[in-house]
């Protein structure tokens, strides 16, 4: 008999039943119909492009848990994403058994229907198994969160997520018990589901009354159904809102390149940047809903982990608390009410949100590669940016001085006299303006041209591709920053005149292809020049020496002295733009060397410091993301640290120095252990 067809103190089962569910549906619907208007406080933002496969996708990720099991074997040690995909299939297969045998069964009244038969026996059977794996995943969980406590978790005293244990696992001893009290009370003799008839047995075995185990049944049953509605209605009010929230996340996450930023839209805009909550999009805001406070962004972020005040998950959970706090009066303005006077602030930069914490990120792009549900956190931190640098004037002294650089002279390199050609002395290349007939634009870029260590892998380069009869040229003088430093540090103004200036003079080339040695200058240039209408073929070094290689255009032999040589993957054109091949193919291809893996490399890479326009910032000296990164490499015993990023080599070159190593180990882009390995047609001589 289904406890819902009983009558309890002179009412119906099923009155009780419905009106408890009408009541949770109801807490339920409108505490979501406040979150869905809140983040529509949002700016628009069109992420309804290619809807089919971001479900098809989504279903994907969700369904067979890749979203957590991606990131098992990215350290090796932390096994996490197993226990989660455990208790989300486990919960999954319950959730389908809550809805046939307490909605159907019970509130529907088909329990002759299915209570007893051959499906409710298979299918309990599997519900069993099911709760045995969630029982088992909640302990460990509770034991990771509470006794091993891993450093991604310290920090997190909150109750919620032990109340969410507790109310799982409490779940899972109902549903045994209600199988166990029901086959005990009705004399159903069976030997599957296991647990539950196990406890059956156990149960007959202690002489209650068939009126006793009635009455529990009764009890387990109701209970089981209360503390299901009541969770229901807590998680939209509870940090693990992400269970809501997160599939629609994943489905709306971005499509366009990893490595682009969203242009502001200078003539329109009525804010630049994210000065306030409401002025993130839509998807900004569903972001801050659907995260977990898993910690795994902040395990990555170097700039975290060199002891900065910045923690991804920090700044999204704080994020989230601002929206929650100012959240219901923005919606009374945005209904026509006067603000009130006392209304919480609303601006973000150097209140909710640290001026250190926005400063330390070297937009390197780890937070983002291993969150499981694809939250943006470093498109937030560039909109407070802009926000600070283009609305209020305030940023760091360096940042100024580098900005001011670029206005004036087109570059961020302050106080050097060397000028754009003065790499190529000896060399004898033409400039477009000389000559324009030419099948692929060097693109050199500032660092490259101007700072004195990095003028010798534009040389090298230039030597390799001389040597293979590349046809190419370059701007030279005419040659200005690609506006990667002003975007990263916030002046989306300065980034578009950069951008603009630079199209209209490759176009008055007819420039079709693109080669450059600064994974920034190539990311730029490929991904973020199309907004504006700048279509070209972009290649980095690294693409294009390999196929020299590989087409026999370009003759490898031996390194003079055999080199124990480690690779660093540069942010920029790693996780940015998925080249991690290519380095080490040329690697390969080079005699005489011994190649090697750093601890932290390919999508784990471990950034050297100076993206984020960090390159020109001063940072502590006991903080500094380059040496730690030097120190990774120091315990690998390497005699090389090879890289293909201007930027790294200079944080290299500085990391080796500030550690005393730079006599044992050199810091060398490819393109020069390239060059030295070359041999020449001319003479053949390497």
């Amino acid at each position: 008999m289904s406890p819902v067809s009983a009558t309890y103190w002179g009412i119906s089962g099923y009155v009780i039943f419905w009106v408890l569910f009408a009541v949770a549906i109801g807490l339920f619907s409108r505490r979501a119909y406040f979150l869905v208007r809140v983040m529509l406080l949002g700016q628009k933002e069109n992420r309804f492009d290619r809807l089919g496969y971001r479900i098809r996708s989504t279903l994907f990720e969700t369904v067979l848990q890749w979203c957590s099991l991606k990131n098992v074997n990215r350290s090796g040690r932390d096994l996490a994403g197993i226990g989660h995909a455990f208790l989300f299939w486990g919960f999954s297969s319950l959730l389908i058994g809550y809805i046939l045998f307490i909605g159907l069964s019970g509130g529907l009244g088909l329990w002759d229907m299915i209570m007893g038969s051959t499906f409710e026996i298979v299918y309990s059977s599997i519900l069993d198994l099911a709760a045995l794996l969630v029982a088992t995943s909640v302990i460990w969980a509770a034991i990771r969160r509470y006794v091993i406590k891993p450093k991604r978790l310290q920090g997190e005293t909150s109750a919620e997520a032990g109340i969410i244990l507790m109310v799982v696992f409490s779940l899972m001893v109902l549903h045994v018990s209600i199988e166990g009290f029901g086959y005990a009370a009705y004399d159903i003799s069976e030997s599957w589901p296991p647990l539950g008839a196990a406890l059956a047995g156990f149960l007959n075995s202690t002489g209650l009354s068939q009126g006793a185990l009635v009455a529990g049944y009764q009890g387990v049953w109701w209970l089981h159904y209360i503390m299901i509605i009541g969770f229901l209605v807590f998680i939209p009010r509870s940090k693990h809102l992400h269970l809501l929230a997160s599939f629609p996340n994943v489905a709306f996450r971005k499509m366009t390149a990893k490595g682009s930023l969203e242009p502001i839209d200078l003539e329109q805009a009525e804010t630049f940047g994210v000065p306030n909550i409401q002025d993130f999009t839509w998807k900004d805001l569903l972001d801050l809903y659907s995260c977990t406070v898993c910690g795994q962004c902040q395990d990555q972020c170097p700039a975290n982990s060199s002891g900065k005040q910045l923690s991804p998950k920090k700044v999204i959970h704080d994020l989230k608390d601002h929206l929650m706090e100012v959240g219901p009066e923005l919606l009374k303005v945005a209904g026509g009410a006067e603000a009130s006077p006392d209304s919480p602030g609303k601006t973000m930069a150097g209140k909710v949100i640290t001026e250190d914490e926005i400063w330390a990120c070297t937009t390197c792009r780890a937070c983002v590669e291993v969150c499981p549900l694809h939250i943006e956190h470093i498109d937030k931190i560039i909109g407070m940016r802009r926000s600070l640098v283009m609305e209020r004037s305030e940023m760091p002294d360096e940042v100024q001085q580098a900005l001011q650089c670029l206005t004036s002279r087109e570059h961020p390199w302050r106080g050097t006299t060397a000028t754009r050609t003065d790499w190529t002395e000896g060399l004898e290349i033409k400039a477009l303006s000389e000559d324009s007939d030419v099948d692929i634009l060097f693109w050199v870029g500032c660092t490259s041209a101007l700072e004195d260590r990095n003028m010798k892998v534009a040389s090298a380069t230039a030597r390799i591709l001389k040597e293979a009869g590349v046809k190419f040229g370059i701007l030279g003088a005419e040659e200005s920053c690609c506006g990667d430093p002003a975007r990263r540090l916030g002046d989306e103004y300065l980034f578009q005149t950069l951008c603009e200036k630079n199209i209209e003079t490759l176009n008055s080339y007819n420039v079709k292809k693109i080669l450059t040695t600064c994974p920034h200058c190539f990311n730029t240039l490929k991904n973020e020049y199309p907004q504006f209408s700048g279509n070209f073929e972009v290649i980095h070094h690294t693409q294009f020496l390999l196929d020299l290689i590989s087409e026999g255009k370009v003759k490898i032999g031996n390194l003079e002295s055999s080199k124990v040589v480690a690779y660093h993957d540069s942010c920029y054109l790693g996780r940015y733009n998925g080249i991690y091949e290519q380095p080490r193919d040329i690697l390969k291809a080079i005699g005489g060397i011994q190649t090697l893996e750093l601890a932290q490399s390919r999508s784990s890479g471990f950034c050297c410091g100076g993206g984020g326009g960090h390159l020109w910032m001063e940072e502590e000296p006991d903080k500094r993301v380059n040496v730690k990164r030097t120190e990774q490499v120091i315990e690998t015993k390497a005699d090389v640290v090879a890289s293909a990023c201007p930027y790294c080599l200079s944080m290299f070159e500085d990391g080796l120095k500030t550690k005393g190593a730079d006599e044992t180990i050199q810091a060398k882009d490819l393109s020069e252990l390239v060059l030295e390995a070359l041999i020449y047609k001319a003479d053949g001589q390497g």
